[in-house]
């Protein structure tokens, strides 16, 4: 039976911090709008997952760009539909647009925020030059040769511990089960996020107090931090939206609170209305308000979740076909398949601010002036299930998305 060789692929996303930094590319901010069209999609796909949920869209989208660099004929053709990047037609090189975000994220002052790409490519199976200038030129990759057929063991360790590094130590042992000795190729992003409030909690403000989640038989204990400050804050009949900046007022976390506390009319209602437009919408709508605002402490560790079927239902079909699949502009050879795509991922937030991280593993085988005292400010408590954003404001870029059912769990 012939031999099929194994690519795998791993994406990891932790925390990052922003500051004032120059304005975006159009190249860059056009690539933003189509990633939050699949960060939407793939949301779609892993809401019905029991619990709290959070995820790195933009760790997936790289990762799998640095897939579709290699990729030709109908697979190349469905992973760009799915992924919502333009035609070739339309853009040449999406991967020079990729270069554009990533360098708008490399250039912001002050503050902490790495991203970083690496292949582990097998010893002795070398992978075309031109693939490996493209990858290198645009996502600034490090290459490592190891040897997966005869020293799995060490090769993964060797894997697991650069994600651990890039992560600073939030993500560990990425990949856990032993890969196929046909495994040929593993792509790993790793985004490192940690950000402090524009606004900080005072933490003595801070008091533990009923959650009502659909997740437990009764309402929960969670600490809910609290301050009144200024933010960008709307509200509609059926949920109110704020934004808590991280200092720099470059990234935000845009937070969705449904007015109802069920699970079927409140928050599985916004998971529905979620869409790249509707989020566009609700951002553009909001306001510079005075708001009293109460959020519940959280971590949740997440994953390692498979990805495949949910990229599947999105049109990637032929990538996990070993008949089908086409990555010959990486080796020459029609021999390579996706045999599986992983996500791990953290985040904390607190009255500081928010630390977050996501690995995704794929495997390839082969005003106006008042005349009377102003109303009381409104009140943001989110004391039952709501989603966040954590986005970029000048590109809009969702960096990671979430879901908190439960404040009390991990």
């Amino acid at each position: 039976m012939k031999t099929i060789p194994t690519l795998v692929i791993a994406l990891v996303t932790t925390t990052l911090a922003f500051a004032q930094q120059q304005p975006p590319s159009p190249a860059a901010t056009a690539l933003a709008a189509a990633n939050n069209a699949f960060a939407c999609d793939l949301y779609a796909q892993l809401k019905n997952t029991e619990g709290n949920l959070f995820f790195s869209p933009f760790s997936v989208s790289s990762a799998l760009a640095m897939t579709y660099a290699g990729a030709k004929g109908d697979t190349a053709a469905q992973m760009q539909k799915a992924l919502h990047f333009p035609t070739p037609q339309e853009n040449k090189n999406i991967h020079t647009s990729f270069a554009a975000l990533l360098k708008h994220f490399d250039d912001v002052p002050h503050v902490q925020l790495n991203i970083s790409n690496s292949l582990w490519p097998q010893k002795g199976a070398p992978l075309l030059e031109n693939y490996l200038a493209l990858v290198k030129q645009n996502y600034g990759v490090e290459i490592t040769s190891v040897d997966f057929e005869h020293a799995e063991p060490e090769a993964r360790a060797q894997i697991n511990r650069w994600v651990k590094e890039k992560t600073r130590d939030k993500i560990q042992n990425i990949i856990t089960s032993p890969l196929a000795p046909t495994a040929r190729l593993v792509l790993v992003n790793a985004v490192y996020f940690k950000g402090t409030w524009e606004n900080t909690f005072k933490p003595d403000s801070t008091k533990e107090e009923p959650f009502h989640s659909w997740s437990t038989k009764s309402d929960v204990k969670a600490p809910l931090m609290r301050q009144t400050s200024a933010f960008l804050y709307a509200e509609q009949n059926y949920a109110q939206f704020i934004e808590l900046p991280y200092k720099g007022g470059n990234i935000s976390m845009l937070i969705i609170l449904p007015a109802n506390k069920t699970r079927d009319d409140g928050i599985a209602r916004m998971e529905k209305l979620l869409s790249l437009k509707q989020i566009e919408r609700w951002r553009k709508n909001m306001k510079p308000t005075k708001v009293q605002v109460f959020l519940p402490k959280f971590r949740i560790d997440w994953g390692a979740q498979s990805l495949v079927e949910m990229l599947k239902k999105l049109g990637m079909q032929d990538a996990f076909d070993i008949g089908k699949a086409d990555f010959s502009g990486m080796n020459g050879n029609k021999d390579f398949f996706v045999s599986d795509i992983l996500q791990k991922a953290f985040v904390a937030v607190d009255e500081e601010g928010t630390e977050a991280a996501a690995a995704t593993g794929e495997t390839i085988m082969l005003g106006a002036m008042p005349r009377k005292p102003p109303p009381p400010p409104p009140i943001f408590r989110a004391d039952h299930p709501f989603l966040f954003l954590i986005q970029d404001n000048a590109t809009g870029s969702i960096l990671f998305m979430g879901r908190v059912v439960n404040p009390a769990a991990q």
